[in-house]
């Protein structure tokens, strides 16, 4: 069982900056990989990105490409996620999740067995 808990969350100014954190209560080699979602009122829980931990391998949706970066700190199990040039469409509430196997597709909902709380991400213009 792995629990997750995110951090960071917050209101900011369009074209500011915040960071995320998801502590993970197991090693993060224990698992595959891990992601990040978000889910906007009115609408579906959508990927944001995800890092695979044996190669480092990271991967985006389009909609942050070049704005958002994930990394991971295998000393402490934490993941984050690097937000910057934020936009109102950001707004949604930020979830961090935990897969444990490998799979091809760590940017799908499903792949994912373990999921934090979600933290709160509100961008003001």
């Amino acid at each position: 069982q792995v629990q997750l808990v995110e951090s960071g969350g917050g209101l900011v100014q369009a074209g500011g900056s915040l960071r995320l954190s998801c502590a993970a209560s197991t090693r993060t080699f224990m698992t595959y990989g891990m992601g990040w979602f978000r889910q906007a009122p009115g609408k579906e829980r959508e990927f944001v990105a995800a890092i695979r931990w044996n190669d480092g391998v990271t991967s985006y949706a389009d909609s942050v490409k070049g704005r958002y970066t994930i990394s991971g700190d295998n000393r402490n199990n934490t993941v984050y996620l690097q937000m910057n040039s934020l936009k109102s469409e950001d707004t949604a509430v930020y979830y961090c999740a935990a897969r444990a196997g490998s799979t091809a597709r760590l940017y799908y909902l499903s792949a994912y067995q373990y999921w934090g709380q979600g933290t709160q991400v509100t961008v003001s213009s």
